[in-house]
């Protein structure tokens, strides 16, 4: 018992000698990386490189990597990679730093930082544009050879307060890879372009990535400056309202159904709110419910409208905002059919 017991002794000290020279001493200098460089890969996107120093000791030990975003919004992220994408406003310009790190070892000193910076691009203040919005709403295909539903896209903007008269503003998205020039403009008085319309988009509705919408300009007298903005498509998605509501009375009860809307969304996506408005009492109703249909105890002798309005619910995306309401229809009880 004795001789096990000095056994297990001897082997719980060697695993903490093991373990103790797998940390790297105080001596032991993380060398920031090198070669850090920012690189613009798409609308609003831009890819950080930058490699281990050449002259880091190796140790057996895990190291990575602490990325900070300075300019135009602070983030602040770890990654065992020598490169990471962003996706940003540029038009603001862009910095960020980076240095080495102990990955699993977060109390022990990383190295100092590296930085690199692009600056914001040419143009004269006042000249780009102001108040840019966008919407997206989903249609139904009908030409085979295409994905049922299709993503439509307007934007709108007004022009900047100091932009010359002769100034003309072009608008490009960007969806994941896909981008594309706006061909369809509204036009101002001046016959400035201050909206878009893409019919058909290579717009996900269903997807996470945000969308990216970028306006610069030309004119002879200044340099336009350009524009981006970021949009969550929850945030700006115009749902469309439930199809085909019926409404029917028996008796004292109000049996109202409809369908989904047009959405590539599955029908367990939807939440509903259906608006019964009493006239004969001018009173409104309105209840929220998950499934496509609703039953509501009424009075013998009214005549109501029903209404419905639909927004994707939190289980498939975040929510948004509610789709317009249904156009109204009309029933009456049979005592108010006959009383007229």
């Amino acid at each position: 018992m004795i001789i096990m017991a000095a056994a297990l002794l001897i082997l719980f000290g060697a695993t903490v000698i093991l373990q103790a020279d797998l940390l790297p001493d105080k001596k032991f200098v993380l060398l920031p990386p090198v070669n850090f460089t920012i690189k613009i890969t798409g609308l609003a996107q831009v890819l950080l490189r930058w490699e281990p120093d050449p002259h880091q000791e190796q140790r057996n030990v895990n190291l990575g990597y602490r990325v900070r975003i300075n300019a135009p919004q602070e983030d602040d992220y770890e990654t065992r990679d020598t490169e990471s994408q962003c996706v940003t406003i540029l038009h603001k310009g862009f910095s960020a730093s980076v240095q080495t790190i102990f990955w699993n070892e977060h109390s022990l000193p990383a190295s100092s930082w590296v930085s690199a910076e692009m600056k914001d691009p040419p143009g004269s203040p006042g000249t780009s544009i102001a108040s840019l919005t966008c919407t997206t709403n989903t249609v139904e295909n009908n030409y085979v050879h295409l994905r049922r539903y299709q993503v439509s896209l307007r934007c709108t903007w007004l022009v900047g307060q100091d932009a010359p008269e002769d100034t003309q503003y072009f608008l490009y998205y960007r969806y994941g890879s896909w981008t594309e020039e706006c061909q369809e403009y509204n036009k101002d008085t001046l016959k400035r372009n201050t909206a878009c319309w893409f019919p058909r988009t290579f717009i996900n509705s269903k997807g996470r990535d945000r969308l990216v919408v970028h306006v610069n300009g030309s004119s002879r007298h200044a340099a336009i400056k350009p524009f981006d903005q970021l949009f969550d498509l929850h945030a700006i998605d115009r749902v469309n309202p439930p199809m085909n509501v019926t409404a029917e009375i028996e008796g004292t009860c109000l049996s109202i159904q409809w369908e989904k809307p047009v959405s590539a969304f599955p029908i367990h996506c939807f939440h509903y709110e259906v608006k019964i408005y009493n006239i004969r009492k001018d009173y409104v109703q309105i209840e929220k419910m998950m499934i496509n249909s609703f039953i509501s105890v009424i009075d013998d002798i009214s005549k109501y409208s029903v209404q419905v309005r639909a927004a994707v619910g939190s289980l498939c995306r975040e929510m948004g905002h509610w789709s317009e309401w249904s156009q109204p229809i009309y029933v009456e009880s049979w005592l108010q059919r006959n009383r007229n």
